[in-house]
Protein backbone atom coordinates (compact mmCIF):
# COMPACT_ATOMS: atom_id res chain seq x y z
CA UNK A 1 0.00 0.00 0.00
CA UNK A 2 1.06 3.58 -0.53
CA UNK A 3 0.18 7.14 0.49
CA UNK A 4 -2.42 7.64 -2.23
CA UNK A 5 -4.53 4.82 -0.76
CA UNK A 6 -4.59 6.45 2.68
CA UNK A 7 -5.09 10.10 1.75
CA UNK A 8 -8.20 12.24 1.80
CA UNK A 9 -8.37 13.36 -1.86
CA UNK A 10 -10.63 16.33 -1.05
CA UNK A 11 -8.96 18.18 1.81
CA UNK A 12 -10.14 21.50 3.13
CA UNK A 13 -7.61 24.13 2.06
CA UNK A 14 -6.78 27.75 2.72
CA UNK A 15 -5.42 30.47 0.41
CA UNK A 16 -2.45 32.69 1.37
CA UNK A 17 -4.68 35.78 1.32
CA UNK A 18 -7.26 34.36 3.76
CA UNK A 19 -7.31 36.35 6.98
CA UNK A 20 -5.99 34.94 10.21
CA UNK A 21 -9.38 35.51 11.83
CA UNK A 22 -11.25 33.57 9.13
CA UNK A 23 -8.75 30.69 9.23
CA UNK A 24 -8.71 30.64 13.04
CA UNK A 25 -12.49 30.45 13.27
CA UNK A 26 -12.58 27.60 10.74
CA UNK A 27 -9.81 25.67 12.50
CA UNK A 28 -11.48 26.08 15.89
CA UNK A 29 -14.97 25.18 14.62
CA UNK A 30 -13.78 21.95 13.01
CA UNK A 31 -10.98 21.21 15.52
CA UNK A 32 -8.24 20.99 12.89
CA UNK A 33 -4.65 21.23 14.08
CA UNK A 34 -3.54 22.61 10.72
CA UNK A 35 -4.70 22.99 7.15
CA UNK A 36 -2.82 23.06 3.85
CA UNK A 37 -2.38 26.39 2.09
CA UNK A 38 -2.52 26.34 -1.72
CA UNK A 39 -2.38 28.95 -4.46
CA UNK A 40 -4.98 29.41 -7.21
CA UNK A 41 -3.45 26.49 -9.17
CA UNK A 42 -3.75 24.20 -6.12
CA UNK A 43 0.03 24.32 -5.70
CA UNK A 44 0.96 23.38 -2.12
CA UNK A 45 2.63 26.27 -0.25
CA UNK A 46 2.67 25.10 3.37
CA UNK A 47 0.49 24.64 6.44
CA UNK A 48 -1.39 27.06 8.67
CA UNK A 49 -2.46 25.94 12.11
CA UNK A 50 -2.90 26.30 15.80
CA UNK A 51 0.83 26.73 16.50
CA UNK A 52 0.75 29.98 14.54
CA UNK A 53 -2.24 31.14 16.53
CA UNK A 54 -0.48 30.38 19.81
CA UNK A 55 2.66 32.17 18.69
CA UNK A 56 0.62 35.29 17.86
CA UNK A 57 -0.89 35.52 21.36
CA UNK A 58 2.14 34.54 23.46
CA UNK A 59 4.03 37.68 24.58
CA UNK A 60 6.49 38.78 21.88
CA UNK A 61 9.32 39.00 24.42
CA UNK A 62 9.37 35.20 24.59
CA UNK A 63 10.44 34.93 20.95
CA UNK A 64 13.10 37.67 20.89
CA UNK A 65 16.75 36.61 20.73
CA UNK A 66 17.71 35.96 24.35
CA UNK A 67 14.03 36.47 25.15
CA UNK A 68 12.12 35.52 28.25
CA UNK A 69 12.69 31.97 29.38
CA UNK A 70 10.64 32.12 32.56
CA UNK A 71 7.12 33.36 31.94
CA UNK A 72 5.56 32.15 35.17
CA UNK A 73 5.25 35.70 36.44
CA UNK A 74 3.00 36.73 33.52
CA UNK A 75 -0.69 36.46 34.37
CA UNK A 76 -3.07 37.21 31.51
CA UNK A 77 -6.78 36.75 30.96
CA UNK A 78 -8.41 35.41 27.81
CA UNK A 79 -9.47 38.99 27.12
CA UNK A 80 -5.78 40.03 27.20
CA UNK A 81 -4.95 37.25 24.74
CA UNK A 82 -7.83 38.28 22.49
CA UNK A 83 -6.50 41.86 22.37
CA UNK A 84 -3.16 40.50 21.17
CA UNK A 85 -4.97 38.31 18.60
CA UNK A 86 -6.99 41.35 17.51
CA UNK A 87 -3.74 43.02 16.35
CA UNK A 88 -3.24 40.24 13.77
CA UNK A 89 -6.72 39.00 12.87
CA UNK A 90 -7.06 41.00 9.63
CA UNK A 91 -3.62 40.05 8.32
CA UNK A 92 -3.24 37.30 5.72
CA UNK A 93 -2.25 33.83 6.86
CA UNK A 94 0.78 34.15 4.59
CA UNK A 95 2.60 35.84 7.51
CA UNK A 96 2.86 32.54 9.35
CA UNK A 97 2.68 29.62 6.95
CA UNK A 98 4.73 26.64 8.14
CA UNK A 99 6.83 25.41 5.21
CA UNK A 100 8.74 22.84 7.28
CA UNK A 101 6.16 20.05 7.09
CA UNK A 102 7.55 17.56 4.59
CA UNK A 103 5.18 16.31 1.91
CA UNK A 104 5.07 12.80 0.49
CA UNK A 105 4.53 11.60 -3.06
CA UNK A 106 1.45 9.47 -3.80
CA UNK A 107 3.64 6.38 -4.29
CA UNK A 108 5.42 6.72 -0.93
CA UNK A 109 5.05 3.41 0.93
CA UNK A 110 2.36 3.52 3.61
CA UNK A 111 4.71 2.40 6.40
CA UNK A 112 7.13 5.24 5.58
CA UNK A 113 4.19 7.67 5.53
CA UNK A 114 2.90 6.42 8.89
CA UNK A 115 6.38 6.76 10.42
CA UNK A 116 6.55 10.37 9.23
CA UNK A 117 3.07 10.97 10.67
CA UNK A 118 4.21 9.49 13.98
CA UNK A 119 7.45 11.51 14.09
CA UNK A 120 6.02 14.88 13.03
CA UNK A 121 2.62 14.62 14.76
CA UNK A 122 1.16 16.67 11.91
CA UNK A 123 -1.07 15.82 8.96
CA UNK A 124 0.94 15.14 5.83
CA UNK A 125 0.35 16.74 2.43
CA UNK A 126 0.46 14.38 -0.56
CA UNK A 127 1.98 16.29 -3.47
CA UNK A 128 2.20 15.18 -7.10
CA UNK A 129 5.70 14.00 -8.01
CA UNK A 130 7.55 16.53 -10.15
CA UNK A 131 5.12 19.35 -9.39
CA UNK A 132 3.68 21.20 -6.43
CA UNK A 133 0.04 20.14 -6.91
CA UNK A 134 -1.67 19.07 -3.69
CA UNK A 135 -3.39 15.73 -4.28
CA UNK A 136 -4.61 15.10 -0.75
CA UNK A 137 -3.83 14.99 2.95
CA UNK A 138 -3.16 12.16 5.38
CA UNK A 139 -4.10 12.53 9.03
CA UNK A 140 -4.11 10.23 12.03
CA UNK A 141 -7.87 10.01 11.54
CA UNK A 142 -7.53 8.87 7.91
CA UNK A 143 -5.16 6.06 8.90
CA UNK A 144 -7.20 5.07 11.95
CA UNK A 145 -10.51 4.97 10.07
CA UNK A 146 -9.03 2.76 7.34
CA UNK A 147 -7.50 0.36 9.88
CA UNK A 148 -10.82 0.02 11.74
CA UNK A 149 -12.74 -0.36 8.45
CA UNK A 150 -10.37 -3.17 7.39
CA UNK A 151 -11.21 -5.01 10.61
CA UNK A 152 -14.93 -4.43 10.13
CA UNK A 153 -14.82 -5.90 6.61
CA UNK A 154 -13.04 -9.02 7.94
CA UNK A 155 -15.75 -9.47 10.58
CA UNK A 156 -18.55 -9.28 8.01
Amino acid sequence: MNASEAMDPNPTTLKPGDTIECAAKYIMKHRYRNLPVVDDNFCYIGMFGVNCLLKLVIPKAVFLPRGLENVGFIHESFADLFHRFDEFKDQPISICINKDIKSVAPDTPLTETMLQLYNTRASIPVVESGSCKLLGMISYWDIGEKIIAAGDSEDA
